[in-house]
């Protein structure tokens, strides 16, 4: 089993064609299930503990694989049972129900295990499972210690990431894709469907436009640095002062060299925090290596004009958050030479761009191409798209929903952003990363604050 940070993230219809392109190639589908089949058993065999299983099969090349890992655990010596729905369809399963030398029960009449391992339907079904099935599934996970799904849970739409009601009712949940990931392992509510997931290498090419964010390559300071050489984010503040400090906080902590808000009138925050009047002069200084706009700035004619001189001026990459979204001329990024990132929650981003075609994953990418920007798109798991690449962030905290983590959210990218010569893609997935870990660090029922303060970059690695 394989840890998913890093590893991309196919849709259905873009696992079929890597499997086939694997078949093309000269590895017959018999050889991929093999290789399915004996992953799924090496899983079992680390998670049963010496415990009863049965193996449900379905009529398609998912059923065989469960054909080759009950065949795989018998031959090991483990107590284990097949109960399928039909008689194999596809050759391959055919071929692998062969090879098994117990009885094939009725599914409707399996008696439940311990450890229940659902090969019926993976990726294979387009379409939620008939009741029946989703009623007898209940009723085996119910009597279950253990559910594990080849693939995805039965029943599951891979792209959609919509989850069926026996596996949202299992006691503990661990998912084996094969081959790839696909949206539904990280999209909700599929993803809290699926449980732990861990990935199977098939030994299949597969593209990596999309992929799930791994731990990141964070600059660091080094004998000739000084606070400008780390990156100087200027913020510009508005009507609710706090959440612009709240956001020059996440900067510094993040690993921001020079932090200063522009147009707060208080002197509030760490003394580190520099306080500047906003004129019209205040944001052409070149050293400056990243401009956040947004938190707490207001929606009136003076916040309207800030965000468009910011934007025309095309001086300094641009972070725009909150506020300054419902303000932004969506066609003005794409006329900029610097680059833009874009941080909205899913409200914000269906004001900006409506409801586009597809996933979220497809959603995202369609909407950094339409503005010509970055677009992070918040949510339990967070996407962070350009029109040719996404990083997706699965496994958020919960207790992010309060206010002011998106405003340290957007202070942590400007960071990141700010760096000389950062990739604006790799930047925004940085901080997103940065973020999600601070939230993990604080665990349960904490503040914004606390949030800002527990971003610990230095530590990215550990």
């Amino acid at each position: 089993m394989i840890a998913i940070d890093g590893q991309p993230i196919l849709t259905a219809a873009g696992m079929r064609a890597a499997e086939d392109a694997a078949v093309a190639a000269g590895t017959s589908v018999d050889t991929l299930m093999r290789c399915a089949g004996e992953g799924i058993a090496a899983a079992v065999r680390r998670l049963a503990a010496g415990s009863d299983i049965l193996v449900v099969c379905g009529p398609g090349n998912n059923g065989g694989d469960g054909s080759i890992a009950a065949s795989v655990l018998h031959s090991q010596g483990f107590p284990v049972r097949i109960a399928a729905t039909a008689d194999p369809k596809t050759p391959a399963a055919r071929n692998a129900r062969d090879r098994w030398v117990g009885e094939v029960e009725p599914f409707a009449q399996a008696r439940p295990a311990p450890i229940l391992i659902d090969c019926l339907f993976g990726t294979g079904l387009s379409r939620a499972l008939d009741d029946d099935l989703d009623t007898r599934m209940t009723e085996l996970a119910r009597d279950a210690r253990l559910v594990i799904a080849a693939d995805l849970p039965s029943g599951t739409d891979a792209d959609a990431a919509t989850a069926p009601d026996w596996a949202r009712h299992a006691p503990v949940m661990v998912t084996l894709a094969l081959g790839a990931l696909k949206p539904a392992h990280v999209l909700h509510p599929a993803a809290a469907a699926c449980g732990a997931v861990r990935l199977i290498d098939l030994g299949i090419d597969r593209p990596a436009a999309v992929t799930v964010a791994g731990t990141p390559d964070l600059p660091c300071p080094g004998p000739a640095s000084h606070k400008y050489t780390r990156g100087m984010v200027a913020i510009v503040a508005g009507h609710m002062a706090g959440a612009a400090r709240l956001a020059a906080v996440a900067a510094l902590r993040s690993g921001a060299g020079y932090v200063a808000l522009y147009g707060d009138g208080g002197q509030g925050g760490p003394d580190a925090i520099v306080h500047r009047p906003f004129d019209g002069d205040a944001l052409s200084d070149a050293r400056i290596g990243a401009i956040l706009i947004g938190p707490g700035l207001g929606r009136d004619a003076v916040a309207r004009d800030r965000l468009a001189a910011l934007v025309a001026a095309d001086a300094h990459p641009l972070v725009i958050d909150g506020d300054a979204l419902h303000l932004l001329d969506l066609d003005a990024p794409a006329r900029r030479t610097r680059p833009v990132v874009l941080t909205p929650h899913a409200g914000e981003f269906k004001a900006l761009f409506g409801t586009p075609a597809g996933s979220l994953l497809d959603q995202a990418r369609s909407a950094a191409a339409r503005a010509g920007a970055i677009v992070v798109l918040k949510g339990p798991t967070t996407i962070v798209a350009s029109a040719a690449a996404t990083r997706v962030h699965p496994g958020g905290n919960p207790w992010l929903s309060t206010a002011g983590t998106g405003d340290v959210l957007a202070g942590t990218i400007a960071a990141q952003l700010a760096h000389p010569g950062a990739d604006p893609l790799a930047a925004a997935s940085a901080g997103t990363w940065l973020h999600a870990r601070a939230g993990q660090l604080c665990g349960a029922s904490f503040v914004a604050d606390d949030l800002a303060n527990a971003l610990t970059p230095a530590r990215a690695g550990a």
